[in-house]
């Protein structure tokens, strides 16, 4: 099921050139402010705006996928703590932002969508190695 009006139905967030990996239920993408490394989407694959809407065997398997990705982001950044996100109040489609948080971490204390900074844009090479740091990583951690 898909909803036009959605953008994560409709392909148009999160970029293509972030995707990172398959998950099975879900895709997980690089989000496209990097200022906190490592901040990564995880966007269920059709679309549905509740845990509530999903089977009971759907939300498990959807948290498992959550997990992975945090534990991958956990060991490719070394975060002392994750955070995750699941709100949809700007885009009603189940997608999880999964945030390490690093001991450089400018506050610590605060979600990350209170911290003022100018967006962290990764292109080219940059987004590459990225990708390929979380990627592998999510392959070690099976």
């Amino acid at each position: 099921m898909t909803d036009p009006s959605c953008k994560a139905c409709q392909h148009t967030w999160p970029r293509a050139d972030h995707f990172i990996e398959d998950l099975g239920l879900s895709k997980a993408y690089l989000h496209d402010d990097q200022f906190f490394a490592g901040w990564t989407v995880v966007v269920f694959q059709r679309h549905a705006t509740e845990l509530f809407h999903l089977a009971p065997t759907e939300r498990i398997q959807l948290m498992e996928e959550v997990n992975r990705v945090a534990n991958a982001l956990a060991q490719a950044y070394g975060a002392r703590k994750i955070n995750y996100e699941l709100l949809g109040n700007q885009l009603p489609h189940i997608h999880w932002h999964i945030i390490p948080r690093l001991t450089n971490d400018p506050a610590p204390l605060e979600p990350v969508w209170r911290v003022p900074h100018e967006p962290v844009i990764r292109t080219g090479t940059e987004l590459g190695r990225d990708i390929q740091r979380i990627q592998q990583a999510i392959h070690q951690t099976r």
